[in-house]
């Protein structure tokens, strides 16, 4: 009945997937009027766009091939490569297609990276945004019928929270269905534009490995990895058969282009970029707070907006956070910032003033839920605050000591030559020689774990796999020339 009401018997007949689809609510010039709007907020959201213009036209020129095979080649797309390592890849409704740095690390060859683009051009022709936007939509108005009817028949309002919530779902993801639809429509473009269409099953194959990467990274198998699973979620099944629908096509000299790939990522940063400060190892460095620090050993960093994290043994953790007091007119002593902070949240013990290098700090410990805290604010410029937090159970507080007061004293000034100095780290790509082993290569990747890992996911290797001369294979490098 609600349906009958309002209209969704309405639907269209999309020309890209020739299924009937719901999108009542937003037309095409909706769509692109949306995207246009949304295009600079998003790219802010994702670290801007990465400044590499032979990179950014390469990109372009591959997007634009597909999209001359898509089915709504009437509309204006754009293509941009986001300054993130985050791997993931988005749409936008009205052509904006956007790829991260660190997808690009990760794929192999011009046609994995075809599928990746295929594969968002197929979500903009098949217009799932218009279709999620249109079912919430009509969720809403149904939501505002059955306020009305249980007004009068006296039906319990949770059913309003119940419809709002299946609204807000509705807009988060994409549905298996949604994303099955754009597997297949990128398989059509992918044969199309002259691609192998099996680049998407071996890259679906990097971005599982990366996965589990993640989660050792992380060091816990409940972690929920922030890439490109977050927002398309795909199944084996799912890309089998989107390739069981290349197979149907006579496919006759089909390309990867892998050395081409290779030769134009060759020197992409890797990792974070100078200006969110840089991980090298155990240490943290950031130009532009012109600072840095050194974790403890068997640590592994974790940088975000936010906060920079080092997970060790056991559930260990030490935190780098920055703090601005509001405050223009005067200094904030330490003791009042710690009384604005950490004395909301914490009963801490003696307070004691201490020198690190320079810099004056005060330093006190705290018991938080279970966990043992030893807590140091250190006075920056211009009421701008430092803080180390270090967090360990009572039964390895006293083993891990001595590791948390180095850490603590590793912290220090760069100077300006220093400053200026600091490069990310960059994929740098090479031949290899006789004699080349993965562990060989791997050894000398410049991370404090799971060196042999990261060299197999970049460059699609199986454990204990032959190394043959002669073959191009990326690597990690500190000092790219």
């Amino acid at each position: 009945m609600l349906g009958t009401l309002l209209g969704l018997n309405n639907c269209t007949t999309n020309p890209a997937t020739g299924k009937k689809s719901f999108t009542a609510f937003m037309s095409r010039e909706d769509e692109i009027r949306i995207g246009t709007e949304e295009h600079p907020r998003l790219i802010k959201e994702f670290g801007g766009i990465y400044k590499n213009t032979r990179l950014q036209a390469y990109v372009i020129r591959v997007g634009l091939k597909l999209a001359n095979q898509a089915d709504d080649s009437g509309l204006k797309y754009t293509f941009t490569i986001l300054n993130s390592e985050k791997v993931n890849a988005l749409a936008l409704p009205g052509g904006f297609i956007y790829i991260t740095r660190g997808l690009l690390a990760l794929v192999e060859n011009e046609a994995e990276l075809a599928g990746v683009l295929a594969h968002e051009i197929g979500h903009v022709t098949a217009r799932h945004t218009a279709e999620r936007y249109s079912t919430a939509k009509a969720t809403n108005l149904g939501m505002m019928m059955l306020n009305i009817l249980s007004s009068a028949t006296g039906v319990p309002t949770g059913v309003n929270q119940l419809l709002g919530f299946g609204a807000e779902a509705a807009l988060k993801s994409y549905s298996r269905d949604q994303e099955l639809e754009s597997d297949m429509l990128g398989v059509n473009y992918l044969v199309r534009a002259g691609y192998s269409p099996f680049a998407m099953t071996s890259f679906f194959h990097k971005l599982k490995a990366h996965e589990k990467l993640e989660i050792k990274l992380k060091g816990s198998p409940n972690f929920i990895p922030n890439n490109i699973f977050a927002t398309h979620p795909r199944t084996v099944d799912r890309i089998k058969k989107a390739v069981r629908l290349a197979n149907n096509f006579n496919i006759k000299n089909s390309v990867l282009k892998r050395e081409t790939f290779l030769k134009e990522i060759d020197g992409i940063t890797f990792g974070d970029d100078p200006e969110q400060g840089i991980r090298s190892g155990r240490k943290f460095i950031h130009r532009d707070l012109g600072i840095s620090f050194e974790v403890p050993p068997n640590f592994i960093l974790f940088n975000s907006p936010t906060q920079v994290v080092a997970r060790g043994p056991r559930g260990a953790k030490m935190l780098f956070q920055l703090k601005q007091e509001k405050s223009i007119s005067r200094r904030i002593s330490l003791e009042e910032h710690i009384t604005n902070t950490w004395s909301k949240i914490f009963s801490l013990k003696k307070l004691e003033h201490i020198n690190i290098n320079g810099l004056k700090a005060i330093t006190s410990r705290s018991y938080l839920n279970g966990k043992d805290y030893r807590l140091i604010a250190i006075q920056g410029d211009k009421n701008l605050y430092f803080h180390l937090i270090f967090i360990s159970s009572p039964s390895i507080t006293s083993e891990l000591n001595t590791d948390f007061r180095r850490a603590t004293y590793s912290f220090r000034r760069l100077s300006k030559s220093e400053a200026d100095a600091i490069e990310p780290l960059r994929i740098k790509v090479i031949k290899t020689v006789p004699g080349d082993t993965q562990k060989k290569l791997a050894k000398k990747m410049p991370f404090e774990a799971y060196r042999l890992e990261w060299l197999q996911t970049l460059n699609g290797l199986l454990p204990g796999q032959e190394i043959l001369p002669g073959r191009s294979l990326k690597v990690v490098v500190k000092d790219y020339k």
